[in-house]
């Protein structure tokens, strides 16, 4: 019997009600060691492991478990999993290219099978990836080759993946989809900007990696940072759209309260268009974006308390929670 919304919203309503709440992070902040935390989230029943990242990454594959056995059209997700195809392919690319060992850094899950991209690396040949990244794998793996600019080859990967998540965003006909995504990359080029303006990026970098998006004068941002990062930082000031003009109070002074200011920017799009709605696939994606800002809680705190950070400290850089 094939799926329906209403029941799958049912079952991720019920798992929402299991996701950590401030008490929770409240809980995990009191904790003096990285091996205490361990202990806590075993005795959640979050995953398995002897350290964090052991845990975290159980968690995950229970988490896409979950939402395979659930999701009526598990296609719902594929905005967010294209971004491990490049991710996975930039490693291969530089792993090949270097002669080192790769495997442990692939992620999944992935749309592209990972035989099928160490193949077309290894050939160099990309005619069994989708369409819209035959053109920049092959872009990528020669500017690479060629001339060793990893930063340059990772920027016709990312631009690739940007314009791709506008494009199905699109074609889901979700406004939730269309203002998370558009956010996302309109955020993602500012910071592409910002660093392009601090170590001098010339154009031919900027128009590459800087992707289209609404709201975004791609010309201006690219003009802007050619002048240098006080011109940049002026220009971004003015604007208003996505809240940037809060957004550059907040990078100038501190670039971590910016990050978090994106974040958390993030996640109140996916309470608003997510945790409200009772119909429809966006349920599914929000519960999807509360148990990643989940584990970004998770794995700032295990930070902190490897390294003994305060725990003000800490507190302050927690993101917002889907809850």
């Amino acid at each position: 019997m094939a799926l329906s919304y209403e029941f799958s919203i049912g079952s991720v309503r019920a798992r929402e009600n299991r996701l950590f709440s401030e008490a929770d992070a409240e809980q995990m902040l009191a904790l003096s060691s990285e091996r205490e935390l361990v202990h806590y989230l075993k005795d959640k029943g979050y995953g398995e492991g002897s350290t964090t990242d052991e845990i975290l990454a159980s968690h995950t594959r229970r988490m896409w478990d979950y939402l395979r056995r659930v999701a009526p059209d598990f296609d719902l997700f594929l905005p967010f999993i294209i971004q491990n195809d490049i991710h996975n392919l930039k490693t291969v690319l530089k792993g090949t290219m270097a002669d080192r060992d790769y495997a442990p850094l692939l992620v999944e899950p992935c749309s592209i099978p990972t035989e099928t991209l160490i193949k077309a690396v290894e050939n160099h040949r990309f005619e069994s990836f989708p369409l819209w990244l035959q053109r920049p794998a092959n872009r990528a793996y020669q500017i690479l080759a060629e001339t060793k600019d990893a930063r340059l080859s990772d920027a016709y990967l990312d631009r690739a993946v940007l314009d791709e998540l506008l494009v199905q965003a699109k074609r889901s006909r979700s406004s939730f989809l269309m203002a998370y995504f558009h956010t996302l990359v309109f955020y993602t080029d500012v910071k592409t900007a910002l660093r392009g303006a601090r170590v001098g990026a010339g154009r031919y970098y900027l128009e590459k990696a800087i992707a289209a998006c609404e709201g975004l004068d791609k010309p201006a941002l690219v003009k802007a940072a050619l002048q240098g990062s006080e011109a940049l930082l002026k220009y971004l000031k003015a604007q208003q759209v996505y809240d940037c003009q809060q957004a550059m109070a907040l990078f100038v002074r501190s670039p971590s309260a910016f990050e978090k200011f994106v974040d958390d920017k993030l996640i109140t799009l996916a309470r608003e268009g997510c945790r409200l709605t009772s119909e429809g696939p966006e349920p599914l994606l929000g519960y999807y974006i509360g148990c990643v800002y989940e584990q970004k809680m998770i794995t700032l705190i295990a930070g902190g308390l490897k390294t003994e950070t305060p725990k003000e400290q800490i507190r302050e850089r927690l993101r917002g929670i889907y809850g």
